[in-house]
């Protein structure tokens, strides 16, 4: 991909204003703003300063090739054949990171996964694919916090909700958002058949500066006293908090012991949830013009399947079949699918900036 020189000196003139901007701040906010402008921009200036580099030394390479010194001649073809096979790779590093990305990349998300069809073997497959994510987070570094859950009749969870926060969270889990279908015996099938059931997850992000206003009027507050596994895990007060938005209908729980913090996790599931509804609606916007979109969060199809007689996942979305199910369900190969996702959503991308420079 050949990168116009002009759109490259934009980048570079921009991360310099930023700088220069950012000596001359005074007010907070816009310090951190800058900051965080700075912050994005300076991988993508350093990138773009690489290529050039290159650029510059491909030039005079070739005016040394060209002139009458024999040695200084040869020497000069043998560099740039070198440096014409190194720059088509650095220019697509830089076309990467112009290319068009997720605003919420960086962002930490809200974690939902639920029971589908196949009654408790469903519940216990969510629980499965709940402890994949939570091994997964804890890899990654990740801090995974559990806002509300139902837990099911044999095991595992009708449905849970968590937050986990990082550094790149929905950058990787977005991926995750979709119908995940398990074929596998399960414990209680006394002759042998494979049952198949399905669970569904959504990943929702949680930017920081992104203002999600919620009128009071919209909004009704109930309190309630949560079920449990019994004994000591019985909620004995009235603490579980349950929040409808009247306009969607939308509905989050939050069932910890402090009715305080419930309302705060609920809180923060709505408005994760109402923005997740802003993005689908640009996403199907955008869908209508695009053939095929990885990672758009489609939940009315099935992504992935967990086939547990032969050990295999498939994600159907890239075609991607692996026979590592252990690993994977672990939450230890989760990576190779997740990457797998990235970079077909980095070649789309890239297609796109190609059709935008012609």
């Amino acid at each position: 991909m050949h990168l116009p020189q002009a759109k490259l000196n934009a980048v570079l003139d921009r991360f310099h204003e930023v700088e220069a901007r950012m000596s001359a701040a005074s007010d907070g906010p816009e310090i951190v703003r800058l900051g965080k402008e700075h912050a994005e921009l300076r991988p993508v200036a350093d990138a773009v300063a690489g290529v050039a580099r290159a650029r510059t030394e491909r030039v005079e390479l070739e005016e040394m090739a060209a002139s009458g010194d024999a040695e200084m001649s040869e020497l000069a073809r043998a560099e740039l054949l070198v440096l014409n096979d190194r720059l088509p790779a650095l220019e697509r590093e830089v076309a990467l990171l112009l290319a068009p990305k997720d605003r919420d990349e960086n962002a930490s998300a809200i974690l939902e996964v639920r029971a589908g069809t196949g009654g408790d073997e469903a519940a216990l497959f969510a629980g499965d694919l709940f402890r994949m994510y939570q091994r997964y987070a804890a890899l990654h570094g990740w801090k995974l916090e559990v806002d509300d859950m139902s837990e099911g009749e044999m095991g595992g969870f009708k449905e849970i909700v968590a937050s986990i926060s990082g550094d790149g969270v929905f950058g990787r889990m977005k991926f995750e958002s979709g119908v995940h279908r398990v074929q596998r015996v399960p414990a209680t099938e006394a002759q042998g058949r494979i049952h198949t059931s399905a669970a569904t997850v959504a990943v929702l992000p949680e930017p920081e500066d992104v203002e999600i206003e919620v009128n009071d009027a919209d909004i009704r507050i109930d309190t309630y006293r949560s079920s449990g596994a019994g004994g000591q895990h019985v909620n004995k007060t009235d603490s579980a908090v349950r929040i409808t938005h009247l306009p969607t209908g939308i509905v989050v729980t939050s069932s910890e012991k402090s009715q305080h913090q419930n309302r705060a996790k609920a809180m923060k599931t709505l408005k994760a949830r109402l923005y997740d509804a802003q993005r689908g609606q640009l996403d199907a916007d955008r869908a209508a013009a695009r053939k095929e979109q990885v990672g758009s969060g489609d939940r009315s199809e099935r992504i992935r399947t967990y086939n547990f007689p032969q050990g295999r996942v498939t994600d159907h979305r890239i075609n991607l079949t692996l026979y590592n199910l252990p690993k994977v369900i672990e939450g230890e190969a989760l990576d190779e699918v997740i990457e797998a996702l990235i970079a077909e959503d980095q070649a789309a991308r890239l297609a796109t900036l190609e059709d935008e420079f012609g």
